[in-house]
């Protein structure tokens, strides 16, 4: 009996053990399982982790670099460092985010040398921010920049610099680069003895440029600029700067055929700027040798200041008033822009442009977009309108204020009729009444 007890006592106790060890054998499987399942967050593929750090704000990428070696390495890669925007704004008079400066300083220490396409943001409008833009500017000497953007979204900006100061970090930038395509210097007091400092490091790359509202340029500096780059595809200026032999220039044989010219006709002082008239030759030779130019032409005038434009056949493909435009004006718009793709007028006054509309639905064979903001058409007109354009109106935007019902057409008519016409379900657009 004794013998008989131990035995069981034995293989009870046998069985506890190999119990026991079975479940730790299956505690330690499932603690292996979980572990495979478990995202080993330090072994992604750098690759992997690269196009998650460019989408991440600089601070963000910076706090990640942080969690082990592996994203560290990847934080300090040079492909991470070719396209960067460094964001400037005095904390006290803005609430939005700027580049934190410590962090500005490692990316110049560690960086610069890395660093192609390059803009900087000025989102508040102190001087401070600007000043801030050029000291950076002036310390990229170990950099070859293929792209630079000065954007200051709130003006003056770079404008309240002294203009030496915004001058010696420009030309920094110009005379070691030596590879811009790209430069977009909008506002600023860029003159023409820098743009020939560009012209001489740059000539052989420079493909676009934007150079809206810089006061200090005038005809001949922009004109250098065309004579030496060839390869330019994309220009921006204010009109002051457009110049007959500029586009003669554009027009050589040389050059290549420009894909792009946009033109700021801007007055600041009713009746003070008197706006100068290109001959209809120099229009006709640019547009033989640049046959497929878009050609945009932003107009910011009073009524009275229109007298020297579209008396003639000008080549221009979009056209945006933003201010008042006179019904005369409009008129001849339909008689003098064939190509003319995309229109927008933002006011117009209380005299019906019905007249005006149909004109430019017959001449103007390749619009394709039209927008109208305080203006007046009657509902029959405008039906007529896109009757004759058909559906090749691919963007219609019309406040709905705009269409003045009349004897054919109601508010709720138009826009089944309109629809018919173009192929597609159209509203005119609401003003929100928030």
């Amino acid at each position: 009996m004794k013998r008989g007890r131990k035995t069981n006592e034995a293989n009870s106790s046998s069985s506890a053990e190999a119990a026991e060890k079975g479940s730790k054998r299956h505690k330690a499987t499932d603690e292996k399982t979980v572990a495979l399942q478990r995202p080993d967050w330090a072994n992604l593929l750098q690759d992997i982790i690269l196009q998650v750090f460019q989408y991440l704000p600089l601070l963000d990428r910076a706090h990640a670099s942080q969690v082990c070696r592996s994203w560290n390495q990847v934080f300090h890669m040079p492909d991470l460092w070719r396209c960067f925007e460094f964001e400037l704004n005095q904390p006290a008079t803005s609430y939005l985010r700027a580049t934190h400066p410590e962090l500005i300083k490692q990316i110049i220490k560690r960086h610069s040398n890395h660093l192609q396409y390059v803009s900087f943001k000025v989102v508040d409008s102190s001087k401070e921010s600007a000043e801030a833009a050029c000291d950076i500017l002036s310390q990229l000497v170990n950099c070859s920049l293929k792209t630079l953007g000065l954007i200051s979204t709130a003006r003056p900006s770079f404008m309240d610099l002294p203009k030496s100061h915004f001058i010696s970090a420009l030309t920094v930038v110009f005379v070691n680069s030596k590879s811009l395509s790209s430069l977009k210097i909008d506002d600023t007091p860029v003159d023409d003895p820098s743009l020939k400092v560009l012209v001489a490091n740059n000539s052989d790359t420079l493909k676009l440029l934007k150079m809206s509202s810089c006061p200090h340029v005038s005809p001949a500096g922009i004109l250098c600029v065309a004579d030496q780059c060839h390869g330019l595809r994309e220009l921006a200026l204010n009109y002051h700067l457009l110049s007959d032999e500029l586009l003669l220039a554009l027009s050589s044989e040389k050059h290549v055929r420009l894909e792009h010219l946009r033109i700021d006709v801007v007055s600041e002082n009713p009746g003070q700027t008197q706006f100068h008239t290109i001959q209809k030759s120099s229009w006709d030779a640019f547009i033989k040798h640049s046959p497929k130019v878009n050609l945009v032409m932003y107009f910011f005038l009073y009524e009275e200041e229109f007298d020297p434009f579209f008396r003639y056949e000008i080549p221009v493909t979009h056209l945006y008033f933003g201010r008042s435009v006179s019904k005369d004006v409009l008129g001849r718009v339909g008689m003098t822009c064939p190509r003319l793709v995309e229109l927008v007028v933002c006011a117009n006054g209380l005299r019906p442009l019905d007249e005006e509309l149909i004109r430019i639905a017959e001449r103007c064979k390749y619009l394709s977009a039209v927008g109208l903001g305080e203006c007046e058409v009657s509902c029959s007109a405008f039906v007529e309108f896109v009757k004759m354009c058909g559906g090749r109106l691919s963007q219609l935007s019309i406040m709905e204020e705009v269409l003045i019902p009349d004897q054919k057409y109601s508010l709720e008519q138009i826009h089944w009729e309109v629809s018919k016409h173009l192929g597609r379900v159209w509203f005119p657009d609401m003003m929100p009444t928030w």
